[in-house]
């Protein structure tokens, strides 16, 4: 072994021996340290516990104090509130015992009063069996006197009671008529006037034709096509005819269905433009035109509902209203008269204390059946009754709409408001285009109807149809008659024309003399 060897084996020994003593060492004095702490923790353990144990006495006795001071306070509060409850008792009790007290006393008068009463009530009827009787015997006596029996007597008397009743109520019925037309009139010129003054919508008149402008009479040949192959494709695509004529740079679409009419005039004037006009071009076109007038359907629809503040419209609606830009009446834009009716309406109902919402809403869709009359079989009221009902609208709605021409009655002010804004909207000058042939022969009617009455002598219809004057027989026409004769006159032609606004029926009653001076 070398000497480095050896001297590790003697360091190797050394450190095995020393080791474990100094292990052992160091141990011991972790023991006696540990012991020593746990001593000290476990004295100050107790000491806290002790010191938790006396807080936690002051603590309980301090909360007992405290819960019995609170319950003497209650118990105070409790007494307090059973006497004054027992003093209110105790005055309610009186209070009772003196309305009691009178209530006896009343009681006591009410029966004296029965008494009383019944005593003259036999007496009532003593007196009254001998009115009876005295009245047979003066009935007898006075038949014996007139040579006429009771009977007679009543009938004769009925007669002119009769005569004279029927004078009053027809001078009854008149001064009634004046004093509620006059108060009437008052207040619906009124209520007319300011909706009217505060209501200003444009209007267009329209016809069955448009005109497309062309920028040269040579496009018309290429309109036209190779044997005419263009024109027929345009006109099966769209169901409007073509009229290429003798007018410079321009072709008039005719068609009765408006929206056809529209289609077809877009869908040529982008031919036009484009300048490729051939059968497939022009099915591209008219597809397109299609969906552009459909979109503005919609758009027409939803800023007439926004104009008039219309809201919650369900969207078939809706497009039932665009529709109506394209439909015309007498010349005068439906859709336009729509939301003129829906504006006067509001403003009416503003004035009467309605729900201006649900006029409006009642004016706005009292012609929807219009958008659709040409492909559905009936009139516009019932049509549009019938889309009502079945897109949920109100009942006041649909009655309107059912009754704004008179086919039923109103079952609301705001179906007579409606009625109202209708006749107006109409009326006005410059609102509609009436035919020679529909005017003379609405006068016509109107002189037919009132010479059909007993008494008539002639009549005239005159101020453009909006009045009647009747001339009446003074020997046949009393003026008590003259005042049904005109109600008369106004009721059937209420049932039997039709017209804008109002007609006035005036009667005329006269006596003439005539003599020669020779």
């Amino acid at each position: 072994m070398t000497p480095l060897e050896i001297i590790l084996i003697v360091v190797a020994v050394i450190l095995a021996i020393a080791l474990p003593i100094t292990w052992k060492a160091a141990i011991s004095k972790k023991t006696r340290d540990d012991a020593e702490k746990i001593g000290t923790a476990e004295e100050k353990a107790r000491g806290i516990i002790d010191e938790a144990i006396k807080t936690a006495e002051n603590k309980k006795r301090e909360s007992l104090l405290e819960v019995k001071e609170q319950s003497l306070a209650a118990k105070n509060e409790v007494d307090r509130e059973i006497k004054d409850r027992r003093a209110e008792i105790s005055k309610q009790e009186r209070r009772i015992q003196s309305k009691e007290d009178a209530l006896d006393r009343k009681i006591d008068q009410m029966e004296k009063r029965e008494a009383d009463f019944g005593a003259k009530e036999n007496e009532l009827k003593k007196k009254q069996k001998q009115i009876e009787e005295m009245h047979r015997q003066e009935v007898t006596e006075l038949e014996k006197i007139s040579g006429m029996t009771s009977e007679e007597a009543k009938e004769l008397l009925l007669k002119k009671v009769q005569d004279d009743v029927k004078i009053d109520v027809a001078r009854m019925y008149r001064e009634l008529v004046e004093q509620a037309k006059d108060d009437a009139d008052k207040k619906a010129k009124e209520i007319v006037v300011n909706s009217i003054q505060r209501c200003a919508v444009d209007h267009v008149a329209e016809s069955t034709i448009s005109v497309v402008q062309l920028p040269s009479d040579e496009m018309k040949g290429r309109i036209i096509g190779r044997e005419g192959r263009n024109i027929r494709t345009i006109e099966t695509m769209t169901g409007v005819d073509l009229i290429i004529d003798d007018t410079p740079e321009a072709v008039v679409l005719s068609g009765f269905d408006p929206i056809r009419r529209e289609i077809a005039r877009i869908a040529l004037e982008k031919l036009i433009v484009d300048g490729r006009i051939h059968p497939a071009r022009i099915e591209e076109m008219v597809e397109k035109a299609k969906k552009e007038v459909e979109t503005q359907i919609r758009e027409e629809g939803e800023q007439a509902a926004f104009e008039v503040g219309v809201h919650n419209l369900h969207s078939e609606l809706i497009k039932l209203l665009g529709r109506m830009k394209f439909r015309t009446s007498y010349g005068q834009n439906a859709l336009k008269h729509s939301i003129e009716v829906a504006e006067l309406t509001g403003l009416m109902a503003a004035e009467c204390g309605c729900d201006v919402r649900l006029a409006k809403r009642a004016g706005l869709l009292h012609d929807i059946g219009k958008s659709i009359d040409h492909e559905v079989e009936g009139s516009h009221i019932q049509i549009g009754a019938d889309l009502c009902r079945k897109y949920k609208e109100n009942a006041v709605v649909i009655n309107a709409v059912e009754s704004h021409h008179g086919d039923t009655e109103p079952t609301s002010l705001i179906a007579c408001l409606v009625q109202a804004a209708d006749a107006i909207s109409a009326a006005r000058p410059g609102a509609r285009r009436e035919t020679l042939d529909t005017y003379t022969n609405r006068l016509k009617q109107l002189e037919d109807i009132a010479n059909g009455f007993k008494g008539v002598e002639k009549s005239f219809a005159i101020q453009a149809g909006r009045e009647v004057r009747v001339m009446v027989i003074p020997d046949q026409i009393n003026d008590a008659n003259m005042v049904l004769l005109a109600r008369d006159i106004a009721k059937q032609i209420e049932a039997e024309l039709e017209y804008p606004g109002q007609i006035k029926v005036n009667v005329i009653r006269e006596s003439r003399i005539t003599d020669y001076a020779k």
